[in-house]
């Protein structure tokens, strides 16, 4: 990652960054099948808009004003052209927290850090990081996204108050134990009718907004029939606020920078999640990262002047866009400006919706999240695989989502450098036959054993290549065949001195044959090649040190003729296994 330090170099990368001609180029093509995608992610976004926003703690208002403001900036700026941005599930997952800590104001303030520090990873080239995400991680936190949506919609799904506090076991708990001392069941039971309307409609009619159908109806109920147990949104305000500061209290910084970073991450990840996944419905669509990184910064720098919640590229609009034939950054434009227009237009008649109802359509969206298959292929791939996904899911309901995939990160790095360091081995050669030729039983009556180093030479398995190598046993001469390692960290270059310090203090003599050039500089700045350099223990070739070996004991007197009946070496604890072998044939290095 390499990053421009002159003012001239940031120029330069922030020019990189902004839109260019062939984006408006390409807005101008098949604009009335984008006009119709943008409408059609309008009218599903704007349940969720609302539902997002009255989850968050900061109202329907909020949600309004994310979906208009950061979709219209990330529709323009961003690095995709059909991510829709907008309020998400995951984003409000780590908001209540930070509004039970901080309140609104603490809010706003982390998304303006937050959007801040988007800007400045686009600047860095740090986008092209999300390939390094295992996929089991996105399983295991996307699962336990949906679980907390789920949980979060309990108490407006049962029509009961919602309790302060920010773990949703214990919200969804104390609704329960509310709901069953008292129990309503309009509230219920409109919540049930929205989300099965809209499980069933999908799988009857996916390209049918049965969302907003469900939500309609479920109004028109609620208001001709005059029931009075079921809380509706409230009173919305006609338009957007103007753009304001008034929240930010730079005394306040200090104490919401961990927050903030903790949006950042959320945003990047799941902003990237969405693009990629878009490239993989299309065909000859291809994000750029880091400007899909600037877009949201941008996004989420502007939307809480407006009083809107953090927002970060949303899945399920996004598929939505796809699916009804999107095509350029002109639907995900469109869809921020036919939401403006309800806002502006029709805010008292959006004030009437139950808040029951928007509770069906996050239960709805939440089951949705969960795919089956890709789950349960998933877990059958790998036990480690598995775990990781578990533990991810887990943490996401048990902590929040960023330690979630913190712990996910650091469990998958540790079972990643176990396998890797499984793959190193000191093998005898040769590693394909088991049979010994007449050479081969030369050297191994010489007292002389040859190994081949395999794989990676580093510190999570280079104190086994020291136990194997030191237990050796009746040897005069030991030989390393070091061309097919395949990575020298400090650690392991520090192992190898130690064994050959170990070895020779026994007088056993210590020949190392194909060094990679790009292994020379670890082995060289811990001084193991220098322990062989000065008495030529260091050859190009395999062949060469098995000649230079046999020499060396002729000139001590313990090599007779070869073949002779001495004992062969064999490895401490008794094994009877061949520990020598010689090159096969062809063989040179």
């Amino acid at each position: 990652m390499s990053v421009p330090l002159s003012s001239a170099g940031i120029r330069s990368r922030i020019t990189s960054l902004l839109p260019a001609r062939a984006d408006l180029d390409q807005a101008r093509r098949h604009p009335r099948r984008n006009l119709s995608a943008g409408l059609t992610v309008a009218v599903v976004a704007l349940p969720l808009a609302l539902g997002f926003g009255v989850s968050s703690g900061l109202g329907a208002e909020a949600g309004l004003a994310t979906a208009v403001v950061a979709g219209a900036l990330a529709a323009v700026f961003g690095g995709s052209n059909l991510q829709v941005t907008g309020p998400t599930g995951a984003m409000t997952v780590v908001l209540v927290p930070i509004v039970a800590d901080h309140g609104p104001a603490g809010v706003l303030t982390v998304g303006l850090m937050a959007g801040v520090l988007l800007v400045a990873l686009a600047l860095l080239r740090a986008g092209g990081s999300m390939r390094y995400v295992p996929a089991p991680v996105v399983e295991g936190f996307t699962l336990g996204i949906a679980c907390v949506i789920g949980l979060q919609q309990i108490p407006n799904a049962l029509g009961a108050a919602q309790p302060d506090g920010e773990r949703v076991l214990a919200v969804a708990w104390h609704a329960v134990r509310e709901f069953a001392r008292d129990p309503h069941w309009t509230a219920p039971a409109l919540a049930a009718a929205v989300a099965g309307v809209m499980l069933l409609g999908a799988r009857w009619k996916p390209t049918v907004p049965f969302s907003v159908l469900a939500v309609i109806a479920a109004t028109v109920v609620v208001e001709t029939t005059g029931l009075d147990d079921v809380r509706p949104i409230g009173d919305l305000p006609s338009g957007l606020p103007a753009p304001s500061l008034s929240f930010l209290d730079t005394s306040a910084l200090g104490g919401l920078v961990a927050p903030a970073l903790a949006v950042a991450a959320l945003a990047a990840l799941e902003s990237l999640l969405s693009a990629s996944v878009a490239d993989g419905m299309t065909v000859g669509q291809r994000h750029d990262p880091d400007r899909e990184l600037f877009g949201q910064g941008l996004a989420n720098i502007a939307a809480p002047l407006f009083g809107g919640v953090p927002a970060t590229g949303a899945i399920a609009r996004t598929a939505v866009n796809v699916r009804t034939g999107a095509t350029s950054r002109l639907a995900s434009l469109t869809h921020a400006a036919v939401l403006a227009v309800i806002v502006f237009a029709a805010a008292p008649l959006v004030s009437h919706i139950p808040l029951a109802a928007l509770a069906g359509v996050l239960l709805a969206t939440a089951v949705r999240m969960v795919e089956v298959g890709s789950l349960r292929a998933m877990t059958r791939a790998t036990r480690s695989d598995a775990v990781i996904l578990v533990l991810t899911a887990v943490a996401t309901l048990v902590l929040d989502l960023v330690q979630a995939v913190i712990i996910g990160l650091a469990v998958a790095g540790v079972l990643a450098l176990r396998a890797v360091a499984r793959q190193a081995r000191l093998a005898p050669l040769p590693l394909d036959r088991g049979d010994h030729t007449d050479e081969e039983h030369a050297l191994l009556a010489q007292h002389i054993v040859a190994y081949r180093v395999d794989g990676p030479l580093f510190f999570a398995a280079a104190h086994r290549f020291l136990l194997e190598l030191t237990e050796l046993a009746e040897v005069r001469v030991v030989i390393l065949r070091m061309s097919h390692v395949s990575v020298v960290d400090a650690t392991g270059a520090l192992v190898l001195k130690d064994a050959v310090t170990k070895l020779r203090r026994r007088g056993i003599v210590v020949m190392v044959s194909g060094v990679c050039p790009g292994h020379r500089r670890a082995l060289d700045a811990v001084g193991v090649l220098d322990l062989l350099r000065h008495e030529g223990r260091e050859y190009a070739t395999t062949p060469q040190a098995i000649d230079a070996a046999r020499a060396h004991l002729q000139r001590d007197g313990v090599l007779r003729t070869a073949g002779s009946p001495a004992t062969a070496p064999a490895p401490a604890g008794g094994t009877s296994s061949p520990a020598t072998a010689s090159l096969p044939a062809g063989e040179t290095s």
